[in-house]
C-alpha cells in the first residue's frame, strides 16, 4: 500500500505583489458591527429602503418572461459590455459635455474592477501614483498590487510643479504614471473641487504628460450648490476630440440604483478602452449580461427620478448631522460641510487617535465611524474620521451623534 509521508504544515509562498496588499479596514470593520444595537457612520453604503425593488423586479420578470430575450441574457456577452447599455451610458456622458461614442465606453463589474484594471495597464513596481491625502481606499487597495509609490497630489496652496512631481519621482528611481483623483464630494472629505482646481489638474497632467484618473461615483448626488464641470469635458473641449483626452473617467451605478448588480463603467480615448478590454478578457470575460439588461432598463425608465429620490433622503441626513456635529466633537475640532455625496470628514485636534479609540466605541457606546488613518498611504490622520450619513435612518442619527459624542467625552 502506498503512503503518503507527512511534512510539515505546508506554507504557501505567494508572488511579491502580495507583501502590498492588505484587508480593507472598513470591510473588516463591517464584520464588526453586524451586532444588534451598534449604529454604523463607517462603510459608505446606500439606504437600501431607497433601492428601486419593484422597478427591479419588473426588469427580471420583463428579460426571464421571454424565452429569447432570455437566452441572451444569461449568455456569455462581448467584454466591451452590453452594446444598448453603452450607447445609453455614451448619451449620458454626452449630456455632461463629453462628446464620445459606445466605442468609449466599457463596461466594468463596478467601478472598483475600472480602477483595478488601469492600475494594472499603467503601474509597474516602483512606479508613482500622484493621489490626494487623503484619498479612496478602495483606490489604494486597487493599486496596491503592482506596487506603485505614492506622492501627494497637491490641489492648491503649495508651491508644488510639475518639476517638483518629476524629480521626486527620479529621486526614487520612479516615473509618475498617472494622477488620480474623486472631483465631486470625495470619498472621504466630502470636498469638490472648483473649477480653477480642475483646469490647474489638467495643467499638471499635461506638463509630466500623463493620464488623469476622474473617479466620479457621487457626482449626480448633489443637494445644493452649482454643479461643477467633469474634467474629462473640460479635456474633451480643449483637446477637439474625447480620443486626444488624457481624462480617464470611471462611472458607477451603484450609489443611484443599487450596488448589488455591480455595473461601471469607463469612458475614455478608444486607444485606453482596447487597452482595458485586453484586461477584462482575462478577468472576468464580461460583466454579467442579465445584471447590465435590469442597469439599462432602470437608466432608461426612471434614473432622473432615482437621482432626485436619493438625492432628496440623503439630503435630510446631511443635515441632520451637521446640526448635531459641533456638540459631538471634541472643542477644536474641524469638519467638511458637503454640497451632496456620502461622507463628512472630521479632524479632531492632535492627540486624539480615532483608531484605537474605535473598539470601544463599538463595544461601549454601539456606534461606529471609519478612522481617518484608513485613507492615507503612509499612516497619517491619526485624529481623523470619517462619517456616512446615508445608511443609518434620521432616528438613528439622531441617536449616534449622541453616542458619538459620548464616546469623545
Amino acid at each position: 500500500m502506498n503512503t503518503i509521508r507527512a511534512t510539515p504544515t505546508w506554507q504557501p509562498q505567494f508572488a511579491e505583489r502580495m507583501s502590498g496588499m492588505q484587508a480593507s479596514e472598513i470591510r473588516e470593520l463591517l464584520k464588526a458591527i453586524e451586532q444588534p444595537g451598534v449604529i454604523s457612520f463607517a462603510g459608505g453604503i446606500p439606504d437600501p429602503t431607497l433601492f428601486p425593488h419593484e422597478e427591479i423586479r419588473e426588469a427580471y420578470q420583463h428579460l426571464l418572461g421571454d424565452e429569447t430575450a432570455a437566452g441572451r441574457a444569461l449568455q456569455y456577452s462581448v467584454s466591451e459590455g452590453d452594446p444598448d447599455l453603452r450607447s445609453w451610458i455614451a448619451n449620458h456622458m454626452r449630456k455632461q459635455g463629453v462628446i464620445c461614442a459606445p466605442e468609449n465606453i466599457l463596461v466594468t463589474s463596478g467601478s472598483q474592477q475600472a480602477l483595478e484594471f488601469l492600475g494594472k495597464l499603467f503601474l509597474a513596481k516602483g512606479d508613482t501614483a500622484l493621489v490626494t491625502a487623503p484619498t479612496y481606499l478602495g483606490a489604494l487597495q486597487a493599486f496596491a498590487p503592482n506596487q506603485p509609490i505614492y506622492d501627494d497630489l497637491v490641489r492648491e496652496g503649495s508651491n508644488r510643479t510639475a518639476s517638483s512631481y518629476r524629480e521626486a519621482a527620479q529621486s526614487a528611481n520612479s516615473h509618475v504614471k498617472f494622477g488620480y483623483v474623486v472631483p465631486d464630494f470625495a470619498n472621504p472629505t466630502g470636498e469638490t473641487l472648483t473649477l480653477q482646481q480642475r483646469l490647474d489638474l489638467l495643467e499638471l497632467a499635461a506638463d509630466l504628460d500623463v493620464p488623469l484618473i476622474e473617479d466620479s461615483p457621487y457626482s449626480t448626488l448633489r443637494f445644493e450648490g452649482d454643479h461643477q464641470p467633469l474634467i474629462q469635458s473640460l479635456d474633451v473641449a480643449s483637446q477637439g476630440t474625447i480620443d486626444n483626452s488624457r481624462v480617464i473617467y470611471c462611472g458607477s451605478f451603484s450609489k443611484i440604483f443599487t450596488p448589488g448588480l455591480r455595473v461601471g463603467w469607463v469612458c475614455a480615448a478608444k486607444s485606453v478602452i482596447d487597452a482595458m478590454v485586453l484586461i477584462k478578457q482575462a478577468s472576468d470575460l464580461n460583466t454579467p449580461s442579465v445584471n447590465q439588461k435590469v442597469m439599462l432598463y432602470l437608466a432608461e425608465r426612471i434614473f432622473d427620478a432615482q437621482v432626485a429620490k436619493t438625492c432628496e433622503s440623503y439630503r435630510s441626513k446631511r443635515n441632520l448631522m451637521l446640526s448635531k456635529i459641533e456638540k459631538a466633537l471634541p472643542a477644536g475640532s474641524e469638519w467638511s460641510r458637503p454640497e451632496g455625496g456620502m461622507f463628512i470628514w472630521a479632524r479632531l485636534p492632535e492627540g486624539y487617535d480615532t483608531g484605537s479609540m474605535l473598539s470601544s466605541a463599538v463595544a461601549n457606546q454601539g456606534i461606529a465611524y471609519v478612522p481617518g488613518q484608513a485613507f492615507y498611504s503612509d499612516a497619517r490622520g491619526k485624529n481623523t474620521l470619517r462619517l456616512s450619513f446615508t445608511l443609518p435612518s434620521l432616528e438613528e442619527i439622531e441617536v449616534g451623534m449622541g453616542r458619538l459624542g459620548a464616546v469623545f467625552r
